[in-house]
């Protein structure tokens, strides 16, 4: 690749051609380990490994500013890694997203006139799998697209074949352990998904609505006629008072003491229910009696259950009035309410209708209201002892984020406050409904037997279906029609997906605690018979899976190898980090923790020793980041119509630019509030660097022109030795290249992805371009022999700190830094990608901190001497004569050092002649800093102008102290705050003290007003 780059920086040309190639030549790709080695590849000397696992976005999804924030993330953290030297394995895939695929696929087929009814369920999925393969790649192309370095050859589907097999091996355990069971309770119902939804699936929202006060007659002595009371109760749903069974009331309620034992009548059903006493009912609520519908309530379930009374469903799947509800049979839930209403008050058992706002739960995603709903479903008891006791599901997970015995937490949560949240959540979790009505998901491995009605479910470590009931024998099976939740088999994947179950043999995970052990599970993900479909070219390359169909989906899914299971867990497992956003923490998150915890515990470590608890966890650290918003702060929405398109954004500014805007914004659990104008101005940021590179590569190929040899391969590795650099400039540029690696090093480690870009930011702008290529613009020299070596020596500094600043930069803006890269060294670089090289390095030895205070002088003087330019109006071009005192006390030993090289503050300046006087000045042409004073000579300023500058700049130093005494004053910052903190403060205080007395002298020396 040529020098000679293009003018203008065109993210457009370059993006596509370099995320392509990161695919092509499998840069990314982690093979699975050799376990008889020590090293293996892009594993550090110390063996470290890092390894992450990406939340599968739904295979439906699209890319947007959510998904990009996280992947932009995510893909820092691996390139960081990977480039300090450890081992990283950074795993894609998506999810199969059951409830909102079959939604999409229902709303295709309803288009063509059909339904999934009709087509039947073997025609449907069919449907389903041509659906994915056509439409559900296009998130992994945008992935791609946006340069996620994501090992491509262990890309999976949540219902691949050999991960099916790690679901239906975590069912059938879970059951045979007494922790999986079937029963009628009460779910959320969603109408329009026909399905039951969790708890998290339900989105709240107020709304004004009405408060029914409905009287229920109370029945006479005999129970065979109506007295002249009632009992009045209150709703906010009427219909389903057609399935109450009981009215409750406070046991020491005084109000209704004398109608214990009495019977109510049903008004419109004309059903006698009880009257039951029950110390849940509130006697300061409403009217302190409480209408008890077991099958459309949870808590009035659990008080059906403690006074065994019937659950009556009075809705279908469709939330319409089934034959249950007697003469409403047929109608919508809220057509039935309407007409209910109506026949209480022809009636005149409606006693008042008030207003009220609910807060009514909604589907999150087809937002429909959701109805609380009896339905036989399938559920984890996550608080109970497995057969053979032990800790419970929940109990592990507890004890994954607690301190253990020596004080370390298996898994740290950042920020802190969510491991709180996640601990009170686990703490009362209630068992998790698993069953969903779906056609589309793994379905249930469950048998109905048509002759006892018992259901059978294959012993663990079976692959094949049973072809007679284990209860009677007999052979009429039909297998559960439910399918699992998604998030039952994404909670697998840290184990799932480096081969869990296909391992080692186990001993916990049987029937009644029985021991056999694990000796034929090799199938689906490490199937011996199988390894031939990986290539000799797939081994060459480090591919640990190869491609095949699963039975009846169209499209491809990934296999590991038998030998590749053990080994591929061993180095991955437990995952290094999970990056994730708070709104999946108990969807998804502490799922992975139960599961994890739970199945990988019987595997023992490498060395045969039992696994603990924390080589049990699914990972070590959990990074919760905030949510995307739009530059006002609100929650994006295609209602709202503030969403943000990822694509095009990148498409305007360049993939760069947005990653360096997000990551500029990213602090642990902070919101960002996206501003386009934030990345408008990234984009110049890489325009500025894409510029200094051409500087650069057009003073390499002059120096080349006059007989100065330069080859970057023997100068761009980072300076390591004191003797590299002499000079205050190239000692200063250097000390800064050094400090700043520290600080992206150590903010990235806490996850302070705003603090890191921050540092490099004002490097590469600020020290790099604004102040270092200028004083190697006055530095270099070609035409004449004398300055050959000094021309040479400020080259190899330029491109040396150049080449390590592009690696620094490298993981926020990765097209960018190996476009440039690769053209520093002329297409021949020393490793196929800069993701690929060594992050630079922190070195003690080059932190000069006199050469950084003296070009922290110069910069001082420069700038005040340019600022003094214009507010003299003098000429852009001219040279000027300047007059400079330097105050004894604050920094004439380092002016002297910067005295040596007067080209460098000369030039910068655009200075003819400086003349160092001995005493302050004064003057209308003058200005005053705490380190020294400054004066053009033979310039007068505008006296007027310059009352308003001083009167602007004493108002600021006099904010500045009071804030200063503020805190100097205050005794609990003076125990709290660090020494050297309050040191720098009481220095700070006294420099602008000084500077604010010299500026109202001047102030007074100008007169007038």
């Amino acid at each position: 690749m040529p020098h000679d780059l293009p003018k203008a920086y065109d993210p457009t040309a370059i993006e596509d051609r370099w995320a392509a190639y990161w695919v092509r030549e499998n840069l990314f790709t982690v093979p699975t380990p050799d376990p008889t080695t020590t090293l293996v590849q892009n594993q550090g000397p110390d063996g470290k490994s890092f390894t992450i696992l990406l939340p599968p976005p739904n295979v439906t999804g699209n890319l947007h500013m959510g998904h990009m924030f996280e992947h932009t993330e995510s893909d820092i953290l691996v390139r960081w890694r990977r480039m300090c030297g450890d081992r990283v394995l950074w795993v894609p895939g998506t999810d199969h997203a059951g409830i909102a695929t079959q939604m999409l696929v229902e709303r295709q087929v309803a288009s063509e006139g059909t339904t999934r009814q009709k087509m039947g369920r073997e025609a449907f999925l069919a449907r389903v799998w041509q659906w994915k393969e056509h439409y559900g790649g296009t998130i992994l192309e945008q992935m791609k697209r946006i340069g996620d370095t994501v090992d491509w050859h262990r890309e999976y589907f949540t219902m691949s074949d050999h991960l099916s097999v790690a679901v239906r091996e975590a069912f059938v355990r879970l059951y045979h352990q007494g922790l999986i069971y079937r029963g009628a309770y009460i779910v959320n119902w969603c109408p329009r998904c026909q399905t039951a939804i969790s708890d998290l699936e339900v989105t709240h929202a107020e709304q004004k609505g009405h408060l029914w006060e409905i009287r229920y007659p109370v029945l006479g002595p005999a129970g065979d006629s109506l007295s002249d009371e009632f009992i009045t109760v209150a709703t906010t749903r009427p219909e389903t008072m057609l399935g109450d069974t009981a009215v409750a009331i406070h046991p020491d309620d005084a109000r209704y003491t004398h109608l214990h034992g009495k019977k109510l009548r049903l008004p419109l059903m004309n059903r006698e229910i009880p009257i039951v006493l029950d110390e849940w009912v509130s006697r300061e609520f409403g009217t302190g009696a409480v209408k008890v519908t077991p099958a459309h309530d949870p808590n009035d379930f659990a008080l059906g259950e403690r006074h065994h009374l019937p659950s009556i469903n009075v809705m279908d799947e469709r939330a319409h009035i089934n034959s249950e509800g007697g003469p409403y049979a047929g109608l919508d839930r809220f057509a039935a309410r309407k007409k209910i209403v109506e026949d209480l008050e022809a009636q005149g058992l409606l006693a008042a209708v008030k207003d009220h706002v609910n807060n009514v739960g909604h589907c999150a995603r087809c937002k429909t209201v959701v109805e609380p709903r009896l339905s036989n479903q399938w559920f984890i008891a996550v608080n109970k002892q497995p057969n053979g006791g032990g800790p419970t599901i929940a109990e592990l997970a507890v004890a994954a984020v607690k301190p253990g015995s020596g004080g370390a937490k298996p898994i740290r949560i950042t920020p802190e406050n969510y491991e709180k949240i996640y601990l009170e959540w686990m703490t009362n979790l209630h068992d998790w409904c698993i069953s969903r009505q779906l056609w589309w998901g793994h379905r249930i491995p469950a048998w109905h037997c048509a002759a006892c009605h018992k259901i059978t479910v294959p012993l663990p470590n079976s692959t094949a279906d049973p072809a007679a009931c284990a209860h009677c024998g007999a052979k009429e099976l039909t297998q559960e029609t439910d399918v699992l939740d998604t998030w039952f088999s994404s909670g697998l994947l840290p184990v799932s997906v480096f081969g869990w179950p296909n391992i080692v043999p186990t001993t916990a995970f049987h029937p009644e605690g029985s021991s056999s052990a694990n000796t034929s599970s090799h199938t689906a993900a490490c199937h011996p018979e199988r390894r031939s479909s990986v290539s000799a070219d797939d081994r060459v390359e480090g591919s640990a899976v190869a491609l095949r169909k699963s039975p009846g989906a169209p499209g491809p899914s990934p296999l590991g190898t038998g030998e590749g299971c053990r080994a591929d867990f061993d180095a991955f497992y437990p995952t290094s980090l999970l990056v994730t956003g708070f709104d999946i923490l108990f969807f998804w998150v502490a799922r992975m923790i139960m599961f994890g915890c739970w199945f990988s515990r019987d595997i023992p470590l490498p060395d045969g020793s039992p696994r603990p608890l924390a080589e049990s966890v699914p990972f070590r650290e959990v990074y919760i980041h905030g949510l995307i918003r739009d530059a006002n702060r609100e929650k994006m929405s295609k209602t709202k119509g503030n969403v943000v398109d990822p694509i095009e954004i990148v498409k305007q500014y360049g993939t760069d630019a947005v990653r360096f805007t997000l990551a500029s914004m990213a602090s642990p659990g902070a919101d960002i509030a996206f501003n386009v104008a934030r990345t408008e101005g990234y984009r110049a940021f890489a325009n500025k660097i894409w510029n200094a590179a051409r500087f650069i590569f057009m003073n390499i190929d002059r120096a080349r022109e006059a007989g100065i040899a330069i080859d970057p391969k023997q100068i761009a590795e980072p300076l390591t030795r004191v003797s590299d650099v002499s000079a205050p400039d190239e000692r200063w540029i250097v000390s800064r290249l050094s400090a700043t690696i520290s600080i992206a090093n150590n903010n990235l480690e806490e996850y302070r992805f705003d603090l890191a870009a921050s540092a490099v930011y004002q490097f590469f702008w600020g020290d790099f371009c604004d102040w270092f290529l200028e004083i190697v613009k006055l530095r270099v020299n070609f035409n004449d022999p004398s300055e050959k070596s000094a021309t040479e020596s400020i080259l190899a500094i330029l491109i040396s700190v150049f080449e390590a600043a592009l690696r620094l930069l490298s993981p926020f803006m990765p097209f960018l830094t190996e476009e440039l890269w690769h053209a520093l060294y002329e297409g021949n670089p020393p490793s196929k990608s800069i993701a690929r090289s060594r992050f630079p390095r922190h070195n003690g030895e080059l932190l000069f901190y006199n050469a950084v205070w003296t070009i922290v002088v110069l910069q001082g003087f420069v700038t005040e001497v340019r600022a003094l330019r214009k507010a003299l109006a003098v000429p852009e071009n001219e040279l000027v004569r300047i007059q400079f005192y330097s105050n004894p006390e604050t920094g004439s030993g380092t002016w002297g050092e910067l005295a040596n090289r007067p080209f460098l503050y000369k030039g910068l300046a655009k200075i003819s002649e400086i003349e160092f006087v001995t005493s302050p000045l004064e003057g209308a042409n003058a200005r005053r800093t705490p380190n020294f004073d400054i004066a053009i000579a033979d310039w007068q300023i505008d006296p007027s102008a310059e009352r308003d500058r001083l009167t602007k700049e004493i108002a600021k130093l006099e904010k500045n102290i009071a804030s200063a005494d503020r805190q100097l004053n205050n005794p609990g910052f003076l125990a709290k705050a660090p020494n050297d903190v309050i040191d720098g403060l009481r220095k700070q205080r006294a420099e602008n003290q000084r500077l604010l007395d010299k500026l109202h002298d001047d102030l007074d020396k100008l007169g007038g007003s």
